[in-house]
């Protein structure tokens, strides 16, 4: 206590007249808290802002020590009260001759049990209409604690609900899932015929287009073009037709000539016509031929 008194006095030294009455305060508070603990105030640094903080805390202890000392005295007065009262009703009772001696016991028993009641409905009194008011008032406060579980019972259920289809739901995924991995090895083996496949068709159509290039360049070579149609290679078909019908007569003519007799000059005379006549139609053919090409480029 000397170490804290010659702190205090420091400080006080310190910070005035005003610090000086807060330490006195703090002092006289922690000397009394202490005492009543039976244990001595220990030993600490006091700074201006420990003084601070133990004088707010002394303020406040202090105002709720004189607080409860209010309660505490009006709770004595009352039970004072009440015991007087309940001194001049026993003796009320006894003069009409209604002490609890001579009661008999199930009337003692209903009046400790009315009592009982009326404490746990927390009223003053044995009135009637004090018991139809807190009944009233419990069954308001039923009422609604029977709407609130009602409606936690709700929650409950759609939770319930939720969970029951969150289950199902997860069960279903696990099959589907389960599915997939025992399809995994067979659509793997597919993958890998697929990318087979797609590996002989590149080479295929490698060798399609290599194809397509060649016969591009032989048409291109022999003079076909895109304007050629379906139609007009028709028509020089049946030129074709035509023309052989026209030189299968000479032709026939110069087979026939080989049956001739062996005299040169008249042989040598029909040989002269039928190469003539040969020539002619392999003009006719060259001239149609022309024509048919000159009317496709047009």
């Amino acid at each position: 206590m000397s170490d804290i008194t010659g702190d205090l006095s420091a400080v006080s030294e310190a910070k005035g007249g005003s610090d000086a009455a807060r330490i006195s305060e703090v002092k006289s508070w922690l000397t009394s808290q202490f005492e009543f603990a039976g244990k001595e105030v220990p030993n600490f640094e006091y700074t201006h802002r420990s003084i601070t903080h133990l004088y707010n805390l002394a303020t406040v202890s202090q105002a709720k020590s004189q607080a409860a000392t209010i309660v505490a005295n009006d709770f004595r007065l009352k039970a004072s009260e009440y015991r007087a009262q309940a001194a001049r009703i026993r003796e009320i009772l006894e003069s009409a001759g209604m002490s609890q001696e001579s009661l008999p016991s199930n009337v003692v028993s209903s009046a400790q049990v009315l009592a009982n009641v009326a404490n746990l409905l927390n009223i003053r009194d044995t009135e009637l209409s004090s018991f139809l008011v807190a009944m009233g008032d419990i069954s308001l406060r039923k009422t609604g604690v029977e709407e609130k579980r009602a409606k936690a019972q709700k929650e409950s259920n759609a939770l319930l609900d939720y969970t029951r289809k969150a289950i199902q739901r997860l069960t279903y995924l696990k099959k589907i899932l389960a599915q997939l991995e025992d399809d995994v090895v067979p659509c793997e083996s597919q993958m890998e015929n697929w990318k087979t496949n797609l590996e002989v068709m590149a080479v295929k159509e490698e060798q399609y287009i290599q194809q397509y290039n060649k016969y591009e360049m032989l048409l291109n070579r022999v003079g076909y073009t895109p304007k050629i149609s379906h139609r007009e290679l028709v028509e020089m078909a049946e030129h074709r037709k035509e023309l052989e019908k026209m030189t299968k007569p000479v032709l026939d003519t110069l087979r026939s000539y080989q049956d001739l007799p062996p005299d040169k000059a008249l042989a040598a005379l029909a040989i002269e016509d039928k190469k003539r006549q040969f020539a002619s139609a392999e003009k006719y053919l060259e001239e149609v031929l022309q024509s048919a090409l000159e009317t496709s480029d047009e």
